[in-house]
């Protein structure tokens, strides 16, 4: 049996380098050999951000500093990248190379540190994890080592209306702008004020070093991200909720938004429900109004709509998207595969997730990181009537072969552009619902 995964989805964990960039005016800087940056921006795609991917500033480490250590040459780095860029924080991530060698990262960040600068190590050798793991990690160092920093000005627990939210990985989901801005949005029509961290609705530093007040946080993940909810509920005594997959259309957004709102007012929040059901009414009817309108649409094609479906994406998505596309779309899910690699101890509750969605049909779900095993395992499938794959750039081919449609969700994702679109939420299930009919309707000659 090869070793060799085919058609990876996600990278190493100085992959996690995004989830710096998208900080505004943060900085990663890579301790690394000089490809790293490269590999991380051609994967992604367009995610350069203030500086980031080929350039982000880099140690470039060489056989030199494999044989002398690169801690000098990292110190000059970080020096001259504070009189180069105009920075609010500056993340160093170890790569492979520097992890083998031993360079001690973290006591060069503290000599900075000590000179008043805002600066972070984390260690992501590229053989540790892979970077939904190392979200964690980047996030946790930010925590201790930058916002811990500001903990005596930023009471504990001070503010219970405020909410930080942990949600979709920058970049990693193609839709987390989009998504981050629509629970931003969501959660505050209910009421509450919400720190998003990342992206351009985000404060930036100012928003991180304020993550202590939070009354209390949001986790919106089947798995990753769960270390960032679980450590600061142990430093800061914050209790989270966690939803345990993206909330696409009205039924799980409804459920979602309910969901935090009693635990919001479970923990002394004071919000008037009256008015945050009133919120979630205008929302929901506005969504079924555009429902209602495509139903001339689904009755002049209902011959000529895909009536199945594969998706191969990580676990969020996979059950978010079955869930929606069986009940709101009418869209069957069948074999789906979860290309994550998502640890073990999570996958029986993903499948208990998954099989709740009905308790008449059954969905078969797959956890396979190789989604070339993937793609061969939907070849050899067989089902009556018209289907659609969504996944990455890599299946538009497979569903040529099948004749299926296809939908372009997940990285790498070269056939599509994304900018502030999201799949989350009551707009984000109209999206889906969108995309799916343009590109079916684009087949029509």
């Amino acid at each position: 049996m090869s070793s060799v995964i085919e058609q990876e989805r996600y990278t190493c964990a100085i992959g996690a380098l995004q989830s710096v960039v998208a900080i505004p005016r943060a900085v990663p800087i890579l301790h690394s050999g000089p490809g790293c940056g490269d590999m991380i921006a051609g994967f992604f795609e367009r995610s350069t951000g203030y500086a980031g991917g080929p350039t982000s500033p880099c140690s470039n480490f060489s056989e030199r500093e494999v044989v002398f250590g690169g801690i000098d040459r990292l110190r000059e780095i970080v020096a001259n990248t504070y009189k180069v860029l105009d920075t609010d924080l500056q993340v160093i991530l170890t790569g492979c190379t520097s992890g083998i060698v031993g360079d001690d990262v973290d006591a060069l960040a503290e000599e900075f540190r000590e000179q008043g600068k805002p600066i972070v190590s984390v260690e992501t050798a590229g053989f540790k994890c892979n970077n939904y793991e190392a979200h964690s990690h980047v996030v946790n160092s930010i925590i201790d080592q930058y916002t811990d920093l500001f903990a005596d000005e930023n009471e504990s627990r001070s503010e219970p209306n405020t909410v930080n939210v942990f949600a979709s990985l920058p970049y990693q989901d193609p839709f987390w702008k989009g998504n981050l801005g629509e629970y931003k949005r969501l959660l505050e029509g209910i009421g509450l004020k919400v720190h998003i961290l990342f992206g351009p609705l985000s404060d930036g530093v100012k928003e991180w070093r304020r993550i202590p007040r939070a009354g209390f946080n949001v986790l919106v993940s089947p798995w990753y991200g769960k270390p960032i909810a679980d450590h600061l509920k142990q430093k800061y005594g914050q209790p989270y909720t966690r939803f345990p997959h993206i909330p696409i259309g009205a039924n799980s957004t409804e459920k979602f938004l309910r969901q935090v709102l009693d635990f919001a007012l479970e923990n002394n929040a004071t919000i008037d429900r009256e008015k945050a059901e009133a919120f979630i009414k205008r929302e929901r009817e506005a969504y079924y109004d555009e429902i209602d309108n495509l139903a001339t649409f689904l009755l002049e094609f209902r011959y000529g709509l895909p009536n199945h479906a594969h998706i191969l994406h990580d676990a969020g998505y996979v059950v978010g998207l079955s869930k929606f596309l069986l009940h709101e779309v009418g869209i069957v899910p069948k074999e789906q595969f979860v290309t994550d690699n998502t640890p073990l101890m999570f996958q029986e509750q993903i499948r208990a997730e998954l099989a709740s969605t009905s308790d008449k049909r059954e969905i078969p779900v797959i956890f396979e990181p190789d989604a070339g095993l993937c793609q061969d395992a939907i070849r050899k499938l067989s089902h009556g009537g018209r289907g659609i794959i969504i996944g990455s750039g890599w299946d538009k081919e497979l569903a040529r072969e099948k004749d299926y449609d296809f939908l372009s969700a997940a990285v790498p994702s070269p056939y599509r552009l994304v900018l502030t679109t999201n799949y989350a939420g009551f707009s984000g299930g109209l999206r889906v619902i969108e995309d799916i009919y343009h590109n079916v309707l684009a087949t029509y000659r």
